[in-house]
């Protein structure tokens, strides 16, 4: 059984409010701004020449259809599941209330084959975010598409936009991995250095995807000489951190997670599943250029798009990217926006290791795996400190629903723990009542317990 499948027994039935003795806030109330309407379905996807597989897709696309809306709208999307089991969408990154969160058994019931769901909430604050499924493993089954809110003030002049993003293919419905399965793994080959069985294991990836194609049939983006071109970066993918740079042009970094930062230029940034990063890059040298993204740690071909600069013959190959001298780390990211209520010293501290089972295919926090693993408790108005020490071999990107948090000088609400006894630390404030989960948004270290309820008591 997948680690989701088993959520109710923390107790109770979390999303009809037995289980938290803080309530929620309500979901914005008056008529919604904007609404749209979503299918979740059964579909075909061809992400390359001679490459074909079934997924399970939002509106039939591969990623799902890009969601727009204005800083501060209400927004209204009603959710219709013609899949064959149960399914939600998670808001990833966006502090919606704790009903609209998606995570079923925790925040709401399934929504069964044949059902519906309308999810509301305020679109805020400003940023490059995505929506994904959040049941079992069918995030890796392709329900997954960016989601944008767009600044009514942004902080960064630019030209034109693209959202970029990167994920990997799986040509064959997703399983839970088990020692059986022999795959490269982010530690860069097959086995592991300790930590249990699966410790350093990944599905069997077929390639990676920069919106939804292969490397060898890639998208182009078109520029102009002159422009200042704004890339909003996602990472989807679950189970693998890439690494992204552009061929004869520096990034200059200016979000993190959504969230504006001073901007920074660099030759290149590695990010974890679900982080995100916008760049702005300066189009002064005409040509055809390569978007790369290379998994972090494995050796599997580079994901690949196509900068191509106006009137550039169409038959012209694209420039490789040569270096990346200049890395973005979390240190050079500072944020615009400070995080109000986490100076000072914690009213609460966590202090987390996170760990593989030796004798089982489990992913740990503490010692436990998720369902059968204490909440994290907390009450409204704290400043809460999260420590984490990671034991195993492999990176974890740590998700917290419901909330930023800040990471040195940053606003995030996905963070990477290095591996072989990396540490990690990050403070937040507790005013979203509700159930939230925290966990790896590496999808099968999640689907094998690594993952924690923060729970808001009285």
């Amino acid at each position: 059984m997948s680690a989701l499948a088993g959520c109710s027994s923390l107790g109770g039935s979390p999303f009809d409010g037995s289980a938290s003795t803080s309530t929620p806030r309500p979901a914005p109330s008056g008529p919604a701004d904007t609404t749209a309407t979503l299918r979740a379905t059964a579909g075909t996807v061809e992400p390359g020449p001679g490459e074909s597989t079934e997924n399970w897709l939002f509106d039939g696309e591969f990623p799902g259809p890009e969601l727009r809306m204005a800083e501060g709208e209400v927004f209204e999307l009603e959710l219709t599941n013609d899949l064959p089991e149960g399914t939600t969408i998670h808001w990833h990154g966006v502090p919606v209330t704790n009903g609209m969160d998606g995570v079923p058994d925790v925040t709401q019931a399934p929504v069964e084959p044949g059902g519906s769901f309308t999810y509301r909430f305020r679109a805020e604050p400003p940023g490059t975010y995505f929506y994904h499924s959040h049941a079992g493993l069918q995030l890796d089954r392709g329900l997954l598409a960016p989601l944008v809110i767009e600044e009514s003030d942004p902080h960064v002049a630019y030209d034109r936009e693209y959202t970029v993003v990167v994920d990997d293919y799986l040509d064959r419905a997703p399983r839970p991995l088990s020692a059986a399965d022999s795959d490269r793994g982010p530690g860069g080959g097959p086995g592991g250095t300790g930590g249990g069985p699966m410790a350093t294991r990944r599905p069997p990836y077929a390639g990676p995807l920069v919106d939804g194609r292969l490397p060898d049939d890639p998208r182009t983006f078109g520029v102009r000489d002159g422009e200042r071109v704004r890339f909003r970066f996602v990472n989807a993918s679950s189970a693998t951190a890439f690494r992204v740079r552009i061929a004869g042009h520096p990034l200059t970094v200016t979000h993190a997670d959504g969230q504006p930062v001073e901007p920074v230029t660099v030759d290149s940034f590695g990010f974890g599943s679900g982080e995100r990063y916008d760049a702005v890059v300066e189009a002064g040298n005409p040509g055809t250029w390569e978007l790369r993204a290379d998994a972090i740690d494995g050796d599997e071909p580079p994901g690949r798009a196509i900068m191509s600069y106006e009137g550039t013959g169409a038959s012209e190959s694209p420039t490789a990217p040569s270096s990346d001298d200049r890395r973005l780390s979390y240190d050079d990211l500072r944020a615009l926006s400070p995080l109000d209520g986490v100076g000072g010293s914690p009213d609460r501290t966590f202090d987390l290791t996170l760990s593989a089972g030796r004798r089982s295919n489990r992913w740990l926090i503490d010692g436990e795996a998720y369902p059968d693993a204490d909440p994290l408790e907390v009450r409204e108005g704290e400043h809460v400190r999260v420590r984490m020490t990671n034991r195993s071999p492999v990176i974890h990107p740590m998700h917290l629903h419901g909330h930023f948090f800040r990471v040195g000088d940053a606003v995030k609400d996905t963070v990477v723990v290095p591996g072989h006894m990396g540490q990690v630390t990050f403070d937040f404030v507790a005013d979203n009542p509700g159930n939230w989960l925290f966990h790896c948004h590496n999808l099968y270290h999640l689907d094998a317990g690594m993952a924690r309820v923060v729970r808001y008591v009285q």
